[in-house]
């Protein structure tokens, strides 16, 4: 076992965890946590690249309006103008961390220093006005990110500076005394043994929670750990409501959820119905170019009306040598899938993909406990608002990681985090915590497990929802979780800090009675202008 006493308690090996890390290894000694393997995270699986406004043309504000355009209402300016406008310099830093993001053809490799980026190679996704997402690897830029993060990391270990890395442990309690985040109590999976970690600050950068639902592009681990614990420490957890589901994850029978990445539909890629029409375009005026949740809501439409599990994403009439440079990873999944994206279409379906809402942060990470921190997609600063634009997310992880350390450091100005919040405060139990509704669910509610939570979620909570629906929702994980024993090993805990995340998502979802961006309400269809504020839960 490791030492028990740190200045910086990471938990999480995401991009933003790592980062952290990374930062903060001259300023003090480093604990990273990770409940698997140090590069299993959703890092490893972004394909789309990073969004930054580097490219000719193209300027912070383009990008920060396109953002908030995106978020429909809800993203707070200041937050976005921080991401924006830092987001060249946190590109460079990859740049100079071993990064080696794509470049045009002929332009050669660069300046070693990784200063420059006037030649690296542009894509275009949807609702974004300029060409400006950098990519690695074609379709693989989260992995060519999350190795080189991991290979830096590795170097600091051999090299006895102070990183340690605790694979296969989860943090399952957070140590608060008189307000202030003093560490963490962890399990260690494989042998069940316990332990508890001190530190001067402890950050939450453990993802999302892709796993609340049947069909995901997250891996395994993404169960919302770090908002579950933050939530029953007494956090402020923000704008749950909003999931965002990827309109296009490959969809067969048998085999789990893969991305297709957006930036095939950027580089001219069309959705089809089974009939062959392309049908984007009666749904919105930038076609297959539109924000994600339109697009989501189209393709589920479409389904529907066909009948059908599954709609096509063609790009057979792309020239095949932009296919295949472009997104190698996809076509060989694709093709040990019996299809050739050359030439064949592409059965895709929504999946759920990124969570916006999250552990409510200020725009230097601060929680409203102190000395706990939280960056990447646990944390929700309102940067991304109702709907993510696309490629902020990796962007994301970089600014607010390095703003984190920064604070630790005393370079951020006095916070107004640490104050009581007054208004739209609602409490996370208080819609239908009744007698009667425990009474009503209990007689004919499944068992719980975590099949049949998916199975709940994405039937009730998912694309499209109506307040019967997620009522009913709410009264089954109230019974749920007021009838599950005391979690004792990982499979537990994990369950545990689901059935928490679910109830959070559900309690947003029925206290916002209106549709906006991710958040789609069957009965309550329009956005409404009294709604554009954000719903925050606490213990």
């Amino acid at each position: 076992m490791p030492k028990t006493d740190y200045d910086y308690i990471v938990v999480g090996s995401g991009i933003a965890g790592l980062n952290v890390a990374l930062l903060a290894r001259d300023h003090g000694s480093v604990l990273i946590i990770t409940k698997g393997n140090i590069d299993d995270c959703n890092t490893r699986y972004a394909q789309g690249g990073i969004a930054a406004a580097v490219g000719p043309g193209d300027s912070v504000e383009l990008h920060l309006r396109d953002t908030l355009s995106a978020g429909a209402g809800l993203c707070d300016t200041q937050a976005v103008e921080v991401l924006t406008a830092n987001g060249p310099e946190r590109v460079n830093n990859l740049m100079r961390w071993g990064v080696a993001f794509d470049r045009e053809v002929g332009s050669g490799e660069g300046p070693p220093d990784g200063a420059q980026t006037s030649q690296i190679a542009l894509g275009r996704e949807g609702a974004h006005s300029m060409a400006r997402i950098l990519h690695a690897g074609g379709d693989a830029t989260g992995m060519h990110i999350e190795l080189a993060l991991t290979e830096q990391v590795g170097r600091s270990t051999q090299n006895q500076s102070p990183i340690t890395v605790l694979e296969h442990t989860l943090a399952t309690v957070l140590i608060i005394e008189d307000g202030q985040a003093k560490g963490l109590e962890t399990i260690i999976s494989n042998t069940g043994q316990k332990c508890s970690f001190t530190g001067r600050f402890v950050v939450l950068a453990t993802g999302g929670a892709g796993q609340l639902f049947r069909y995901t592009t997250n891996p395994s681990v993404a169960t919302g750990d770090g908002v579950a614990l933050a939530f029953r420490a007494g956090a402020q957890i923000m704008d749950m409501e909003f999931y965002q589901f990827h309109p296009t994850a490959f969809r067969m029978t048998g085999f789990d959820p893969f991305l297709m990445s957006e930036a095939m539909r950027g580089e001219g890629a069309v959705l089809r119905n089974q009939e062959g029409s392309a049908f984007m375009a009666d749904y919105h005026p930038m076609a297959d170019l539109a924000p994600r949740d339109v697009v989501s809501r189209a393709i589920a439409a479409e389904m529907e009306k066909a009948g059908s599990d599954e709609v096509l994403l063609d790009l057979s009439h792309l020239p095949s040598q932009v296919i295949l440079g472009r997104f190698p990873n996809i076509h060989h999944f694709c093709q040990s899938h019996g299809l050739d994206i050359t030439k064949d279409l592409i059965p895709v379906a929504p999946a759920a993909h990124y969570m916006m809402g999250g552990i409510r942060t200020d725009t230097w990470g601060r929680t409203n406990i102190r000395s706990l921190y939280s960056c990447g997609e646990s944390a929700c600063a309102a940067v991304h608002g109702a709907n993510r634009l696309a490629s902020n997310s990796l962007l994301d992880t970089l600014v607010f990681a390095q703003r984190v350390v920064d604070e630790t450091l005393g370079l951020a100005p006095a916070s107004a985090m640490y104050d009581a919040v007054k208004d739209d405060v609602d409490d996370a139990g208080n819609v239908y915590d009744t007698v009667q509704s425990r009474q009503l669910v209990c007689a004919s509610m499944p068992e719980l497990s975590v099949e049949a939570l998916q199975d709940l979620m994405w039937r009730n909570v998912g694309i499209s929802r109506n307040g019967t629906r997620l009522l009913l929702s709410a009264r089954i994980l109230n019974a749920w979780e007021r009838t599950m024993p005391e979690a004792t090993d990982l499979a537990s805990h994990t369950l545990s800090n689901l059935l928490t995340v679910a109830r959070l998502m559900v309690e947003g979802a029925l206290k916002r009675q209106e549709s906006r961006g991710a958040h789609y309400r069957m009965d309550f269809p329009e956005t409404s202008e009294s709604w554009q504020k954000h719903i925050i839960l606490s213990l």
